[in-house]
């Protein structure tokens, strides 16, 4: 299904039966500068994060780690002529080794970590680079109906000013993959959103993920918003 806005051929995939629905029918309309600062979300041009806040492996610094595989996920976020964003706040969440969110809205009723909320916070520095580290998620079953499994993945929230992106980080050679909605709207450029593996010998992780994220131009990361 697709459907066309101010002149542009916009696509329509199989999210769960919602992306019909989050997509724009009308002309947008532009707010008035003077109006949008009185509502907008706005990020400071430094967001300050507090200690701890890039480390989503525990609740806070020095209380127990959570079950799982341990993994540190880095990268650079530039534009596409490879300037760097800096000072950008990146919002991380993902679910728990077992595959469950820690949010009132999963009712899985698949096993909770109390040891892991899988929500934190990182800003890019002067080069645009960012390290977290987090519990590698599991996978969950988006679609009881039809059987089908969301594959593991990290969500990641790009804020600069009054914007906000939205991604997500998958993994290489998991099996959902292929089968994923998301997946299948980007087609070739999949490939960008993949987090590449990298050894992490002097540090108390599993290993790690190198995600680079391009804003704009034609090898952009694919974004949500």
């Amino acid at each position: 299904m697709t459907m066309t806005l101010q002149g542009r051929l916009l696509e329509v995939g199989p999210t769960d039966n919602t992306s019909d629905q989050r997509t724009p029918r009308k002309r947008l309309r532009l707010i008035p500068q003077a109006a949008r600062e009185s509502f907008v979300p706005y990020i400071p041009q430094q967001a300050v994060t507090r200690q701890g806040e890039n480390d989503l492996t525990r609740i806070a610094p020095g209380a127990p780690r959570a079950q799982g595989t341990p993994i540190e996920v880095s990268g650079r976020v530039c534009t596409q002529t490879g300037q760097p964003v800096r000072h950008a706040l990146l919002e991380i969440w993902n679910a728990n080794m077992f595959g469950r969110y820690t949010h009132i809205e999963d009712h899985s009723g698949i096993q909770l970590d109390p040891n892991f909320l899988g929500l934190g916070r990182v800003t890019t520095d002067d080069e645009g680079r960012y390290t977290f580290w987090t519990i590698s998620p599991g996978a969950y079953l988006a679609r009881p109906d039809i059987g089908r499994y969301r594959p593991k993945h990290i969500h990641i929230s790009l804020s600069g000013g009054s914007s906000r992106l939205i991604t997500q980080m998958y993994f290489p050679g998991e099996e959902n993959n292929a089968t994923d909605p998301m997946a299948t709207l980007m087609g070739d450029a999949f490939e960008r959103n993949v987090g590449q593996v990298y050894e992490t010998p002097h540090i108390d992780v599993h290993h790690g993920y190198r995600f680079d994220i391009v804003v704009g131009g034609r090898n952009a990361t694919f974004f949500e918003d």
